[in-house]
């Protein structure tokens, strides 16, 4: 189900129309926070061919990393659903939190008392300035929709992720769900 108004916790869904844009192509964005000044939001779909541990060393689990988005690509973000057990965290919506006190953190993950379910890790983000999020919606570069899995969104595959999106909302996406990537395959 599609929404009009934009609000942190929302899902953006690239627009099957979004071609040769090798970042944003398919992509599914978590929208961690939105106001007057701009959005910001990480792709849940992406995942990196390397793991948390071999970014950081001290980390002994080998979680999945994701391409969060192309802005500050060198840092390092987290979601979760843990916020009991990661202090200083900072609400999205419907039980998922952004960031907290990573060695804490660091300290859950060698421990084993955080899974894939609860927590999700991102190099770099997806950001807008002040309107361009608008604007990029006006120009039909996305879809809105609200995020129906509360939670337990941390714990989705990223595989086929945005063609699940689409499915949901039926009707012409059911089209382009199906699409091939590479419309010359078709």
């Amino acid at each position: 189900m599609t929404i009009e108004q934009i609000e942190k916790g929302s899902l953006l869904l690239a627009e099957p129309a979004i071609l040769g844009d090798s970042t944003f192509a398919r992509a599914v964005i978590l929208l961690a926070d939105h106001s007057a000044a701009g959005s910001i939001g990480f792709m849940l779909n992406k995942p990196f061919p390397f793991t948390l541990n071999e970014l950081v060393p001290e980390i002994t689990s080998a979680f999945n990393l994701y391409n969060g988005g192309p802005v500050e690509e060198d840092n390092l973000y987290f979601i979760h659903n843990v916020p009991l057990l990661i202090p200083n965290s900072v609400e999205i919506s419907k039980g998922i939190y952004w960031g907290g006190d990573f060695e804490r953190t660091k300290n859950l993950l060698n421990t084993g008392q955080l899974g894939a379910k609860n927590i999700r890790f991102f190099l770099g983000y997806s950001g807008w300035a002040a309107n361009q999020l608008e604007e990029e919606l006006a120009e039909n570069s996305w879809i809105v929709t609200k995020n129906n899995y509360d939670n337990a969104l941390i714990g989705q595959s990223a595989t086929d992720f945005w063609k699940k999106q689409l499915v949901l909302l039926g009707g012409d996406y059911l089209i382009w769900a199906n699409a091939p990537e590479n419309p010359l395959f078709n």
